[in-house]
């Protein structure tokens, strides 16, 4: 772990000397082949939400959890690269933002590029409470805690500030293209991490057989149960999955946000730009079996085992050892290797709105490699783990400093500084964003998977934002005044979405239920899909409805921003197994293979 920490603050020190113009730090001048950038466009994606909220899903949803690659990224991605890197980098937009105040107006930039900001700084503050459960989990300061005469309970709030130090200091340094450097290593160093995990667990629980045999049908059939939403563990029906997920949540995400966008545009050139998200395709569609099936390993490893759990908490009893069988009592403290929830800054375990011990999706992964892993391949793994939390982290940071600067600051604060002024603000401005990132990190503590945090903020800034992506690209008609108000109305209507729902036995409030409940999911991810799918309507109907009441810009002024008004790219020139639409017809067929494997 040392070696890792020195190694990635060593990049951002070697890369300084290079970072000369505002474009060197937010853009990485433009200039990393394709393959450089596919590894971290997966990699900026490949976060604490990814390896730890994934893990937890596998835990608690079960192999159901694919869905989120195989129908909830894949398409979108090989969307992405076919349709709308043209766009994005052809309009040398700087940011996902300012290609909005390029398509419609100045006020629907502004307020995008706030929304996003706000959402990087939580997806961030995740990726931080996430990595400060690890520390606290594996008691890696206790005894240096205990020497200084420190509480034990600070152990999350300093994990908290050394990830922040960490992260800081080499996008400080080096910008985009130190983030994009460090999420190469990390993508190698989480599947070095996780390949080890996956070989040993599926060993000792008997194989994919043998897993299938210690769980429900449900945990191990992607599409068995999805007629009705009472018969899966997602707790979603099919139109829910595939509207809510498949295309809203998904689209919205791999083709609006700037988080993944930015590392593509980073490309020495837009032919590379629009191979890299199918590049990235591939390992992606892979990753279910790295990130998902610990989880399930996890729920059906017999025993709850003193060396996996450390301090295992309690609740006036011990945990009990219980058969992977045993799913359908909530009140015993653990299943498998998955604990109780105890919040990190009071100690006490937390319930359900029926007072059941929530159980703590989240240490799956970590409760894993404790498990299973010996000395010195288990601080290869906890290195990967770590990994994951600072490619989530930086990514966001550099996200939000990037949409600060360009698309708040030199807008509507200071618009004729100089390179040198906007460079200086973009280093403060990271500063900034670990701040708030730090704060929002403690807000992740009522819930007890991160996965279910991400998809409900997704679900209020990503949904409602991919109606506007979808009309204003591929329908000229659609103007500036529809789009603002169908992305304010998109985004209100996931709000109150929110506050008249909540999933089976959670409490009013952070999940939902403040103004009233009207109607109860099955889960959280259920809720999750449908405000998506709320948002993402009513952005649609409204925006088409204000299109024909007001006017629409000349068509000239829309040419390399429209579809139908763009000239395509040429592909002739290509070799056949580089043309990004000979690539996506290949990724497609992989994908339908898989969902009939698994279905």
């Amino acid at each position: 772990m040392l070696l890792y920490f020195v190694f990635v603050l060593g990049i951002g020190f070697a890369l300084k000397r290079y970072m000369k113009t505002s474009k060197d730090f937010f853009q990485a001048g433009r200039s990393l082949p394709a393959w450089i950038c596919g590894l971290a466009f997966i990699s900026a994606n490949l976060g604490a939400q990814e390896v730890i909220g994934m893990g937890a899903s596998g835990a608690k949803y079960g192999i159901a959890t694919s869905h989120f690659y195989w129908i909830g990224a894949i398409p979108a991605m090989i969307f992405v690269g076919v349709f709308m890197m043209p766009f994005y980098y052809g309009s040398k937009a700087r940011s996902v933002p300012e290609f909005l105040r390029l398509r419609f107006d100045e006020k629907t930039r502004a307020y995008n590029a706030c929304s996003f900001a706000v959402m990087t700084v939580f997806s961030s503050g995740i990726s931080m409470y996430a990595m400060a459960r690890l520390i606290q989990t594996l008691h890696v300061f206790d005894s240096l805690f205990l020497k200084l005469n420190l509480p034990v309970g600070w152990i999350f709030h300093f994990a908290i500030i050394l990830s922040a130090i960490i992260v800081l200091g080499y996008i400080f340094l080096g910008g985009l293209t130190s983030a994009i450097y460090n999420e190469v290593l990390q993508f190698f160093l989480i599947v070095a991490g996780f390949l080890p995990l996956v070989w040993v667990g599926l060993k000792n629980v008997g194989g994919w057989n043998g897993l299938k045999a210690s769980l429900p049908a449900a945990y191990t059939h992607s599409w068995r149960g999805m007629t009705n939403a009472h018969t899966n563990p997602l707790g979603v029906e099919w139109f829910g999955l595939s509207m809510g997920l498949g295309f809203v949540l998904s689209f919205g995400y791999w083709c609006t946000d700037f988080l993944v966008i930015q590392t593509a545009m980073a490309s020495d050139s837009e032919e590379s730009a629009r191979r890299v998200p199918l590049i990235a395709a591939i390992p992606k569609m892979l990753f279910p079996f790295l990130v998902i099936l610990p989880g399930l390993i996890a729920i059906a490893t017999p025993a709850l085992t003193q060396h996996a759990m450390n301090q295992a908490p309690t609740l006036n009893a011990p945990a009990r050892p219980q058969s992977a069988n045993d799913l359908s009592d909530p009140t015993k403290l653990g299943k498998g290797l998955i604990p109780a929830k105890v919040d990190p800054v009071s100690g006490k375990v937390m319930t359900d709105g029926k007072g059941n011990a929530l159980l703590d999706y989240d240490l799956a992964i970590p409760n894993m490699l404790l498990h299973y892993f010996p000395t010195g391949i288990l601080g290869l793994g906890l290195t990967a783990l770590l990994a994951s939390f600072m490619s989530g982290m930086a990514g966001n940071v550099t996200a939000f400093n990037t949409v600060w600067t360009y698309d708040l600051y030199q807008s509507y604060i200071k618009k004729n500084a100089g390179d040198a002024h906007y460079l200086k603000m973009g280093r403060w401005a990271t500063v900034g964003g670990i701040l708030l990132s730090m704060a929002t990190a403690y807000a992740a503590v009522g819930f007890n998977n991160i996965m279910d945090t991400l998809q409900l903020v997704f679900s209020f800034v990503n949904a409602p934002l991919f109606a506007t992506f979808l009309l204003g690209m591929f329908w000229k008609r659609t103007t500036g005044h529809a789009a603002f108000t169908g992305l304010v109305s998109g985004t209100v209507a996931a709000i109150i979405h929110h506050g008249l729902t909540l999933p089976a036995d959670a409490h009013p409030g952070i999940h939902g239920g403040w103004i009233t409940v009207v109607h109860m999911y099955p889960s959280e991810m259920a809720q999750n899909f449908w405000t998506a799918i709320w948002a993402f309507s009513t952005n649609f109907v409204l925006t088409v409805i204000i299109s024909f009441l007001t006017k629409p810009r000349p068509e000239p002024e829309l040419v390399g921003l429209v579809y139908s008004l763009t000239p395509k790219p040429v592909e002739h020139h290509m070799a056949w197994y580089a043309r990004p639409k000979n690539i996506a017809v290949g990724l497609i067929a992989m994908l339908v293979v898989l969902n009939l494997i698994f279905k």
